[in-house]
């Protein structure tokens, strides 16, 4: 006989999600802001996985993978350590001649659990975030500022986005197929600081900066198929609809469009082979659109007002991300793991002025991890992830021209993190 949840689980569930969702972080190691993965299998097998659900957290990369999981919830955390900045050369209006970014520490939650309805259907939720356009500038000495400070001459700068997700997950399973959709609801958080200078270049000086914190709800469709092609080998393709968000009014003069903010569509596919009865390989491609969001895709060069329509952005390209992950079952008790992401810069060399608020620049992500089974219910996980220091220099720009100097950045990361997973 089925085992089912009882009400005390439900309820204790409950609490876990709202929790969650209220705490999820703004930042990840990131291609560009998206997560390399949600949840310690994911990010030990450097993000890889589309074709290959076997936990709760799968349902966060392709929502079709959880029939046949089980019955089973599963929460984690990690801790993130970005370290990011630039160097500028010469004199211009930027603060010379390097500054780091304060703020390197973050700690992120997750949770997810599927339920099995029958043989042949499942659901779930899951709770996650996206991260990683987040600095924190001191008030450091400029003399381009003439009396004034900071690296953007109005002080302590910044920006700080969070953007967190509840997914409800249902999949089907009709022969070697199976087929997931997951409503999502989305919560962005975001504030920006010390950048009292552009409000000449603003369409709504009063809403540019230094308005503490504002937030966006709105959301979209995740949707993904696994196919069994033989025994042994699975191929798997998810995606999310651009997610519409309600706009930033306190930053309707930094956003393009009155302060719009919707959150990037894209798209995975990949495959996985089990080249041993011990060893999974898996293969994932992954396209991030982030040019069909003006304020994160318009070349920050238009001749137009901060937050007017068509205005000014962040000036990222879309993104082509690579992953691979091996997984070894070395036996019934520890199962193995170990990945490799490469990511596009979204961020090219005509936009880095702008980008030392978001140098979400990172491309090479190194990862490895591990899972040991303490019992038929219980397994603890945990995952460590090394992003080498990538750099892009470019001209520096002020009021619309090029100062003559250059501007670089920089940025590397750490990640660690552990996931429990009880079954049912």
């Amino acid at each position: 006989m089925k085992r089912h949840l009882g009400t005390g689980f439900t309820g204790a569930m409950f609490g876990t999600i709202v929790a969650l969702a209220a705490t999820v972080c703004p930042a990840g190691a990131t291609d560009g802001y998206f997560q390399v993965g949600f949840g310690a299998r994911q990010n030990a097998l450097g993000g890889a996985g589309v074709a290959d659900s076997t936990d709760a957290m799968a349902q966060t990369l392709n929502p079709a993978g959880i029939v046949g999981v089980g019955d089973q919830w599963q929460i984690g955390g990690a801790i993130f350590m970005p370290y990011r900045g630039y160097d500028a050369t010469g004199a211009g209006f930027v603060a010379r001649p390097s500054v780091d970014s304060d703020a390197n520490f973050f700690l992120m939650p997750n949770f997810a659990v599927v339920r099995q309805i029958d043989a042949q259907s499942a659901w779930g939720i899951s709770v996650y975030g996206n991260g990683g356009m987040n600095t924190t500038y001191a008030n450091v000495a400029n003399p381009a500022c003439g009396g004034g400070s900071g690296v953007f001459c109005g002080g302590a700068s910044g920006v700080d986005l969070m953007q967190a997700f509840i997914s409800v997950d249902y999949a089907r399973q009709t022969g070697p197929v199976k087929i997931g959709i997951a409503p999502t609801l989305a919560v962005q958080r975001f504030q920006a600081k010390g950048l009292g200078a552009f409000a000449g270049s603003s369409a709504d000086a009063a809403n540019l900066t230094d308005n503490g914190f504002d937030y966006s709800l709105g959301g979209g469709l995740r949707a993904g198929i696994e196919i069994e092609a033989m025994p042994g080998l699975r191929f798997g393709l998810s995606g999310q609809t651009k997610m519409y968000m309600t706009k930033f009014e306190k930053y309707a003069g930094l956003f393009a469009d009155q302060g719009s903010f919707d959150i990037p569509a894209a798209i995975t596919a990949g495959f996985a082979i089990d080249a041993t009865p011990d060893l999974t390989l898996a293969f994932d491609y992954q396209r991030i659109f982030y040019s069909g969001v003006g304020s994160i895709g318009n070349a920050g060069s238009i001749a137009l007002p901060f937050g007017s329509s068509g205005g000014p952005g962040f000036g990222w390209d879309d993104v082509n991300v690579f992953k691979v992950g091996a997984e070894w079952r070395a036996n019934d008790t520890w199962t193995l793991r170990a990945g490799y992401a490469y990511s596009d810069n979204p961020v090219g060399p005509e936009d880095v002025t702008l980008n030392i608020l978001a140098p979400g620049i990172t491309q090479h992500h190194i990862t490895a991890g591990a899972s040991y089974k303490m019992s038929e219910r219980d397994t603890v996980e945990f995952f460590g992830m090394y992003v080498p220091e990538t750099r892009i220099s470019g001209p520096e720009i002020s009021g619309g021209a090029p100062t003559g100097e250059t501007v670089t950045l920089n940025m590397h990361q750490f990640q660690f993190g552990f996931g429990f997973t009880r079954n049912f």
